[in-house]
């Protein structure tokens, strides 16, 4: 990306013969001027830039507060500072408060040069790193969440994106989509990675003691405390905690979770002092919130607080063009668990499992996957071994193991697909024949006599 100088000064002849100049000794980066700090925070903002040189007096905005904001904006800007000789004292303020430099008037040429130098370097190397960290991300999302199609290109946008703040997250989505993965790999990309990751299964918790878990208990608190007990965020400080099902937690844990982000401290139960925690909390859900909220079931300001930043985990139906990704890795998951050759899944057996509904999404699809691993014997599995994974009988196989006779092979093929198919339009129809009919394409008659064939029903 082409580097770019910002120059802030109130005096426009001075800042015009300042970009001059600098365009006489870096002639490959783009220069532009700004007569206040207004102006340059408008520049800042609308294009990315690696250096800005700011004048420390100037009217309205002072070279002081636009620093302050202009790192606001763009926290790896570098920025110099211009200021006269009295104003030393001030220009080494700025240095405290996250300037990279400054230079004395008049500027002198060459320890100009050096301060341009040494700021876009600066910039050079900032921008690298990102560039490797922003890798590393893509890298480590590409091991732990499979898929390349676009709903999950857009998750992994967003994951990377709240990764790099310490807000908190609410990750919204139908069971079996990953919502403990998505959290565990935000949690492994953000600053706190090197930190304590605990998930409390909220749901799994009775009531009468969800709220010790959470906030821990001094010795005597209630019947069995006979000890103190530190909670889960305590345990979680420094790093991140993950409230699994927070719609199932009762209103009177939900009140005291809500000084807890307020405040940033927990009470133990039995106790009348507070502890400070340093925790990020990311939080998930397969319900609806807002409707809870509107039953009297989950209080409002406790949702708001905790959608600060949302994400939600699309479910399989809308990402068909990973199943054949996803089944491969975990076929392969599951044979490396259960200390089997590899094996592979025919394009017949793929084609099948891209149709089915997967009403309970990925969780589903993986022990599935695992069934078909047990019951194939051979290296590659066929549309015989998704039936006996159903549960259904098997096709007597013959005893020397030969292949079945092709069109006894094909009839089988074709039947199998027929019910997958049959099955998915009806899915995607809610059961109404006419509109299966209209989107498969086949006649209605036709299509009921095929689902009869299969021994099916479906409602108008």
């Amino acid at each position: 990306m082409k580097q770019r100088i910002l120059l802030v000064d109130d005096e426009p002849d001075f800042a015009q013969g300042l970009a001059r100049l600098i365009a006489t000794g870096f002639p490959d980066v783009e220069t532009r001027v700004a007569a206040s700090g207004a102006q340059a925070i408008e520049r800042l903002s609308a294009l990315p830039t690696g250096l800005m040189l700011t004048d420390l007096r100037m009217p309205g905005m002072d070279g002081q507060q636009l620093l302050g904001q202009a790192l606001a904006i763009a926290p790896n800007l570098t920025v110099i500072m211009l200021t006269g000789h009295g104003s030393v004292e001030s220009a080494v303020a700025a240095l405290k408060a996250g300037a990279y430099d400054f230079l004395t008037k008049p500027i002198e040429r060459d320890a100009l040069f050096r301060a341009v130098a040494k700021g876009l370097e600066r910039d050079r190397l900032l921008g690298e790193n990102r560039s490797l960290r922003q890798a590393a991300n893509r890298s480590e999302l590409a091991r732990t969440l499979v898929g390349e199609g676009a709903a999950m290109r857009r998750l992994k946008d967003s994951m990377t994106a709240v990764a790099a703040s310490d807000y908190t997250v609410l990750i919204h989505g139908e069971s079996g989509t990953g919502k403990e993965l998505v959290a565990h790999s935000i949690h492994n990309l953000s600053p706190r990675a090197g930190q304590s990751f605990v998930t409390v299964n909220c749901p799994a918790i009775p009531e009468q003691l969800l709220e010790s878990e959470l906030f821990g208990h001094v010795k005597g608190a209630f019947t069995g405390a006979e000890k103190s007990r530190r909670g889960l965020f305590v345990s979680a400080s420094g790093g991140t905690i993950l409230l699994d099902e927070i719609g199932d937690i009762p209103m009177t844990v939900q009140t005291k979770l809500l000084r807890v982000l307020q405040e940033h401290e927990v009470r133990p139960v039995g106790s009348s002092e507070t502890v400070k925690v340093d925790v990020r909390i990311l939080a998930s859900t397969n319900q609806d919130l807002e409707a809870r909220i509107k039953s009297g079931e989950f209080r409002q300001d406790l949702f708001y607080r905790l959608n600060v930043l949302g994400i939600t985990t699309p479910p399989l139906r809308d990402r068909r063009e990973d199943i054949p990704l996803l089944a491969a890795h975990f076929l392969a998951q599951a044979c490396a668990e259960m200390r089997l050759p590899p094996k592979s899944l025919g394009p017949e057996a793929l084609v099948c499992l891209a149709e089915r509904p997967w009403r309970g999404n990925v969780r589903e699809l993986q022990n599935f996957v695992r069934r078909l691993a047990v019951f194939c014997p051979g290296a590659q599995i066929e549309l015989s071994h998704l039936r006996l994974a159903e549960g259904g009988a098997p096709a007597a196989p013959d005893e020397s193991e030969r292949l079945a006779p092709y069109k006894q092979a094909k009839a089988q093929v074709l039947d199998d697909f027929t019910r997958c198919y049959v099955h998915r339009v009806l899915d995607l129809s809610g059961g109404n024949v006419s509109e299966a009919a209209r989107i498969s394409g086949i006649e209605r008659v036709s299509l009921q006599k095929i689902i009869k064939r299969l021994g099916g029903a479906a409602a108008e």
